[in-house]
């Protein structure tokens, strides 16, 4: 084995697509238009139909959907939003930034929310569930739809890490008010820089997005309300254009990559990822769980191998989050799976000698 085996690879993505890749990005760049312009337009008309959405917006990052959906919903000071305890803090920032508190739900056995928690959290403040469908698996979309139409909440999804994951074969970001997803380079649907959007089925939110997202202005130097420099721009748009249409592609073999994972990989000590029945999973992390973390990680750093932490400190305990006032034991299997959960090597263009190198020290790890 040449070399350390990478946790992620951004490079073998575009070597694969490299001529399609550089011919667009020349074509934009030939083009004189580089913001808000026909790539835009055309990427957010192709990815509403990838989604099965009406609409598209795109926007400069996933953290920025994710505070502009909030912000259009009409959420912020006094209102409460219900979000998953073991969710990366974006999820968390994107309710705060707004000014609206986070309520935390532990988690279930699939990383996502425990939707039979869910009652118990809402009082007379609660005006939304904000679903994320973490490290590439759909969440229990059902049970969350349920819980809001039954008490009238807004529903927000986090797709961040699940492009084309699908619930019941309805695709993710399409049961709620407003699905938001990153374009982050190491996401499935990777831009190579920052990038975003949201998608929707309501034309008055997806019209309130385009003023927000370009400084509160419908009309140039018209500003209807105090928004954000947030687009999604030209060169960005074309690259996402090339990438979307090969995700289908790149999403089997994520899935072929995880399946070997799970059928080869046998250690005591080691607990792997489990699908939802009726859940999808699009892999964007591949993570285990096992109580001799640190161990396992300098174990396979001296056998060429690395390792991402996908969390290692929940939000709650963040010290962005201090003014919450939340303490250590609130969320106890939030903290157990900070604690325990390891992502290994996971990327497109991997190949069957690396990952074969990933599995027979994992599975030679002295149980």
């Amino acid at each position: 084995m040449a070399g350390k085996i990478m946790p992620n690879r951004l490079d073998r993505v575009f070597y694969q697509y490299q001529e399609e890749l550089e011919a667009k990005a020349l074509e934009v760049l030939r083009s004189g238009w580089y913001v808000l312009g026909p790539e835009v337009e055309g990427f957010e008309r192709e990815f509403a139909d990838y989604t099965g959405s009406r609409y598209c917006v795109g926007l400069a990052s996933g953290l920025d959907a994710l505070w502009l959906a909030f912000r259009v919903l009409g959420i912020g000071p006094g209102d409460e939003v219900i979000v998953q305890a073991n969710t990366y803090i974006a999820s968390v920032m994107g309710i705060t930034i707004n000014g609206a508190t986070p309520v935390f739900a532990e988690p279930d056995v699939y990383f996502n929310m425990d939707t039979s928690r869910l009652e118990g959290l809402i009082t007379e403040r609660t005006r939304a569930i904000l679903a994320v469908h973490l490290y590439g698996q759909a969440a229990n979309m059902g049970e969350i739809l349920r819980v809001c139409q039954k008490h009238h909440l807004r529903l927000v999804e986090d797709c961040a890490q699940s492009h084309g994951a699908c619930f019941k074969g309805k695709m993710t970001g399409t049961f709620g008010d407003i699905g938001c997803f990153s374009f982050y380079p190491s996401k499935n649907l990777g831009a190579f820089g920052d990038a975003g959007a949201i998608v929707t089925d309501d034309e008055e939110l997806a019209a309130s997005m385009r003023i927000y997202r370009n400084y509160g202005s419908e009309k140039r130097y018209h500003n209807k309300v105090v928004g954000a420099n947030s687009r999604l721009d030209e060169l960005q748009a074309g690259l996402l254009r090339v990438r979307l249409r090969h995700l289908a592609g790149l999403s089997e073999e994520r899935k072929k990559l995880a399946g070997r994972y799970s059928r080869e990989l046998q250690n005591e000590c080691l607990l792997l990822p489990r699908v939802r029945p009726g859940c999808d999973s699009v892999w964007h992390q591949y993570v285990i769980r096992t109580k001799r973390r640190t161990e396992l990680i300098q174990y396979l750093d001296r056998q060429g191998i690395g390792t991402i932490i996908h969390y290692p400190i929940p939000p709650h305990l963040s010290e962005a989050y201090a003014y919450l006032g939340h303490q250590r034991g609130e969320y106890p299997l939030a903290e157990e799976y900070a604690d325990t959960v390891l992502s290994l090597p996971m990327y497109n263009g991997m190949t069957a000698g690396e990952q074969e190198a990933v599995i027979e020290a994992l599975n030679a790890f002295p149980a």
